[in-house]
């Protein structure tokens, strides 16, 4: 439960041997492949710095047109599929079936000219609808469109805003332009349709007249006919582009059966792109390429039945200390402390080397969500999704580790809400009170409650948070004992236990142990200082006063942070109090229900992330700060990694 050992590799193979070695070292899925670090200035990689070039370019394009396949599938042809639907399965000799593979490239090249298909009807309707709108006010039009008057007269179509009246118009035009008329066509949305037609000789006046008033001459290029039969032509290939489109879609619609060999084939490709990124990574010549990388410790057998199968020479070696900022980190630990992975992972890894915290961590991260939550309503239903998401979803990866959290913290804040009496607050009270005003049924049997012993869960939310620091102080100096500085330890952390050790003595056995442990306590800090100073007292005297200072303003503030155990706990059984008091008011058994089921869910939505906040603030700020050393860079092998087919073992 730790920290997994990592090995360097480093492997010499012929190329015939290359795809045969990769496919093999992905099944296993324990080497992370590295970038050998060389320069083009040393002799003994000059011959080996061109390296073999990949198919990712190829592989990636086809991803992407199976992906691009399957949200047109999801888009025209979508099949519901239940929230909790737990994966299918597939052999890996399906997952790089052949035919499979060559069925769903098929079925995504017949998907992507469907795609293009509609796509360009698309645009091609989009602009048959800006034509038909252009026709449409001018259909009523008995009249050619590309007429433009006689040899004594002209005649224009424009538009005139709805705010100029057409009256006015008309009896300035005859005042300005008598052998004029201005013929209203259509008026829609704002604006006026008009034709206009006037002698030649009165042109520019009865222009000078439609100017004043905003008038914006139309003109249909290289248009014939009149608008009616115009927009019989559009409709025409508006048809036409709307059924093109709906054939694609049926088209795609018809290979909904291709939807699993799709998905398969995404998968089998993902595999193929992170094998093909793999391969960017080696260093090759004609003959031969090399492999730099790392390897999980526990697999090495597996690892060398692989290399042993192939003509390749290798050699293996535990990291250096000064290695130990490149080698990656991977963790594996028991199934109870496994979900408390991602904890740690949203924060930060551990540095190689360092210790592995969740185990450490899980006993309190699970008890402080407990006392937090503390309602037995609430922990059951932490329990059905766990229930829901890993026994009948069976879902992994970083989805199954919380559901695995919410168990666990499911069944802390059950055990809690059993001491405390709690029940979706006092919801059980209340609907026996409401079935029976004259019930003696008025609580749960409890052993405290977050509004009657207040003070008590303080004073025991301090004493836990106090543990706690006081733990990873113990852990800090067992790392110190284990890398071979004791004293620094104790002139430290047990210094510090000493000193805490003589409030006790103050308080249970009497002023003179007290005092006697305070001095042997300060003592201690102080040998610790004229050690750090290099024997000098004065500086060791200033930083003793700096060390006190800090000592006791640190464990007191962290200490106290451990005050929104208490807080959260007393918030979330108020809440719950008051929406099943104010369902209870109109004195309906419905009513209530209704009302107090409300409140409760949306405090329980509100309650399991926030605990959750302050519960991961509490590890990272009080408990990691006193020994953890993170920066660790996550362990990413070459490994089968599936997005929508679990992967099942043939039997042999």
């Amino acid at each position: 439960m730790a920290i997994v050992p990592m090995k360097h590799l480093r492997l010499i193979a012929v190329s015939e041997e290359q795809d045969a070695l990769l496919d093999e070292l992905q099944q296993v899925g324990c080497v992370q492949i590295s970038t050998p670090e060389v320069s083009e200035g040393d002799p003994d990689w000059a011959g080996l710095l061109s390296r073999k070039s990949s198919t990712l370019g190829e592989v990636s394009a086809e991803l992407a047109s199976l992906q691009n396949a399957l949200s047109a599938l999801n888009k025209y042809d979508p099949v519901k599929e239940g929230m909790l639907a737990p994966r299918p399965t597939a052999t890996m000799e399906a997952l790089y079936s052949e035919e499979t593979t060559a069925d769903a490239l098929q079925a995504a090249e017949k998907i992507g000219n469907a795609l293009s298909e509609i796509s360009s009807s698309a645009a091609e309707e989009g602009k048959l609808q800006t034509l038909r709108s252009g026709y449409l006010p001018w259909k009523d039009l008995d009249l050619p469109l590309e007429t433009t008057g006689t040899r004594y007269t002209e005649l224009i179509l424009g538009v005139i805003p709805s705010s100029a009246p057409l009256d006015p118009i008309h009896l300035e035009l005859q005042e300005k332009a008598p052998l004029s008329e201005l013929v209203s066509v259509s008026a829609e949305k704002g604006q006026q349709y008009v034709m206009l037609l006037c002698h030649k000789e009165e042109f520019s006046a009865a222009m000078d007249v439609l100017k004043s008033r905003a008038f914006s001459q139309v003109r249909f290029k290289g248009v014939t006919g009149t608008a009616a039969e115009n927009l019989r032509g559009v409709d025409k290939k508006l048809d036409e582009a709307r059924n093109r489109k709906a054939d694609a879609e049926a088209a795609i619609t018809a290979l909904g059966d291709k939807r699993f060999a799709i998905k398969l084939t995404i998968d089998r490709l993902t595999q193929d792109a992170q094998r093909e990124g793999d391969r960017e990574r080696l260093v090759c010549t004609d003959r031969t390429f090399f492999l730099e990388g790392w390897y999980s410790a526990p697999d090495e057998q597996a690892l060398t039945r692989v290399l042993e199968q192939h003509t390749c020479a290798w050699e293996s070696e535990d990291p250096a200390e000064e290695e130990y900022s490149k080698v990656p980190v991977k963790l594996k630990n028991s199934k109870l402390v496994a979900p408390l992975n991602m904890v740690t992972e949203m924060y930060s890894l551990p540095a190689y080397g360092s210790l592995d915290p969740n185990p450490l961590m899980a006993p309190f991260f699970v008890l402080f969500y407990g006392i937090m939550m503390a309602d037995m309503g609430y922990g059951l239903l932490m329990i059905l999704m766990w229930y829901l998401i890993c026994k009948v979803k069976k879902a992994k990866g970083t989805m199954g580790n919380l559901g695995g959290l919410l168990g666990l913290c499911g069944v802390s804040t059950f055990i809690m809400g059993a001491l405390t009496g709690g029940f979706f607050g006092d919801f059980l009270p209340q609907i026996a009170k409401l079935i029976d005003p004259n019930t003696t049924f008025t609580e749960l049997p409890h052993l405290f409650t977050a509004q009657e012993d207040t003070i008590m869960i303080l004073i025991g939310s301090l004493i836990l948070g106090f543990v706690q620091c006081v733990t990873g102080m113990a852990i800090n100096a067992y790392k110190k004992f284990r890398d071979g500085d004791p004293l620094s330890a104790v002139f430290g952390e047990i210094a510090w236990w000493v000193l805490y050790a003589c409030v006790a003595g103050f308080l249970l056995a009497g002023k003179t142990v007290g005092l006697i442990l305070l001095a042997i306590g300060l003592v201690m800090l102080l040998a610790g200082q004229i050690r750090a100073n290099n024997g000098n007292v004065i500086g060791a005297l200033g930083g003793l006063f700096g060390d006190l200072y800090n000592g006791v303003s640190g464990i007191f503030s962290d200490v106290l942070s451990y005050s929104r155990l208490m807080a959260l706990m007393l918030s979330g059984a108020i809440i719950a109090s008051v929406f099943n008091t104010l369902g209870a008011v109109p004195g309906n058994v419905v009513v209530f229900i209704i009302i107090s089921m409300f409140g409760n869910i949306l405090n329980f939505a509100l309650n399991i992330l926030g605990c959750y906040v302050h519960d991961l603030r509490l590890q990272v700020l009080e408990f990691f700060s006193k020994f953890y050393v993170d920066g660790g860079k996550p362990f990413r092998p070459l490994s089968i990694n599936t997005k929508y087919v679990d992967i099942i073992k043939e039997e042999n």
